[in-house]
């Protein structure tokens, strides 16, 4: 079952589509939070987005731009607005498609269904999306050795993204020494001890460059735990 976000202001049209696309079997969510819907993005995490345009606090135009910093979820535009400069500002700001309002509802079912076979089924070039993995709002890119955290994006080595890895498949559980070594070295043998410290320094760092700190804890005569806690210290500024 996909899942779909409605973002509009209009209650009314949103209440519509949703009955509407519920019967056809998406799973649905209506944004609440129209001045932080980045952030509601992230916690549903849905599979494609029907975003207006003309929005409180920001214009859509705005919003697709800060989801498009975390993920490339197909958004689909739907606005009132149908002249021509609007509709290439759509796409220019990362949309999939528009629609205009007012609108048929099959045509709406239409478009959706058309966006989620390229994105996900028979027609997509390939699985991004799929492969794309979330930990407390933190995105995870296997494909592209990258992680983005708040609109920030650092692209990991090699060995720093397969540590990661590691740490975050066992997230807030003890990963022993040897486990690390044998992910990142075939021959553990010749592999010095503190070549293993000096890594987790160097991925320690890179988190910073997110504004991630102190998630990597060393577990003293046992490895390394990986804790959460990122939401956490956001929450306590």
């Amino acid at each position: 079952m996909y899942s779909i976000l409605i973002v509009e202001d209009d209650d009314k049209i949103a209440g519509i589509l949703s009955d509407h696309l519920e019967r056809y079997g998406y799973s649905v969510r209506t944004a609440e939070q129209l001045y932080a819907i980045k952030a509601e993005f992230v916690k549903i995490d849905p599979d494609l987005v029907l975003l207006d345009i003309n929005l409180p606090y920001f214009d859509g135009f705005y919003w697709c731009r800060q989801i498009r910093s975390v993920s490339n979820v197909p958004v689909i535009f739907i606005s009132a607005r149908t002249d021509d400069m609007n509709q290439v500002m759509a796409i220019e700001n990362g949309g999939d498609d528009y629609i205009t309002k007012p609108f048929h509802l099959d045509v709406v079912t239409a478009k959706i269904k058309s966006v989620l076979r390229r994105a996900y089924g028979e027609y997509a070039l390939n699985n991004a999306h799929s492969q794309t993995e979330e930990l407390a709002g933190l995105f995870i890119h296997p494909e592209k050795n990258e992680l983005v955290y708040d609109s920030e994006r650092i692209e990991l080595s090699k060995k720093e993204f397969t540590l990661f890895r590691k740490l975050s498949e066992a997230h807030d559980r003890i990963v022993s020494r040897d486990d690390l070594l044998e992910a990142l070295w075939d021959e553990v043998d010749f592999v010095d001890d503190n070549t293993l410290s000096v890594n987790v320094n160097r991925l320690r760092k890179r988190l910073q460059e997110l504004g991630i700190h102190d998630a990597i804890q060393t577990i003293r005569g046992q490895g390394y735990r990986l804790n959460v806690n990122w939401r956490e210290d956001e929450g306590a500024k």
